[in-house]
């Protein structure tokens, strides 16, 4: 598997994994507000990597390097679980100074279960009723 940095040419495959990871995992969300163009709402200005495999992108991270920020990990659906995630979460640790922080959601446990066992702490969490987060930390 190799980690690169993203460019234009990838962002057809990019849209695509980052909506159908969402509609697959975000069962709190509203999926039919979901839509292709999100992905460049959502990393505009950030640094992007991605994991790819025989030409085949499997997932991205995209960092705000400025705040040493992790906004965005996603993996397709149909390759989650089998070393991708830790891949880009490395590869994105790497390209900051620590601390590094993140946001997950609160109602996601599957990704908060992932971050702590990779060594992230939860700080402290935040925002409305209904859409409450961890901000979460890695030294």
């Amino acid at each position: 598997m190799n980690i690169r940095v993203a460019n234009e040419f990838d962002y057809p495959a990019l849209r695509q994994i980052y909506l159908e990871s969402r509609r697959k995992s975000f069962h709190w969300a509203d999926i039919d507000a979901m839509t292709l163009d999100d992905f460049d709402k959502h990393t505009e200005e950030e640094y992007i990597l991605l994991a790819e495999e025989n030409n085949q992108i499997l997932g991205f991270s995209s960092l705000y390097l400025p705040d040493n920020f992790i906004h965005n990990l996603f993996v397709h659906p149909d390759f989650s679980g089998k070393g991708v995630g830790g891949l880009l979460l490395h590869a994105s640790i790497e390209k900051m100074k620590k601390p590094i922080r993140l946001k997950c959601v609160s109602e996601n446990q599957a990704a908060m279960k992932f971050y702590e066992s990779k060594g992230w702490k939860k700080v402290v969490e935040e925002g409305n009723p209904h859409e409450r987060y961890w901000v979460m930390e890695y030294n």
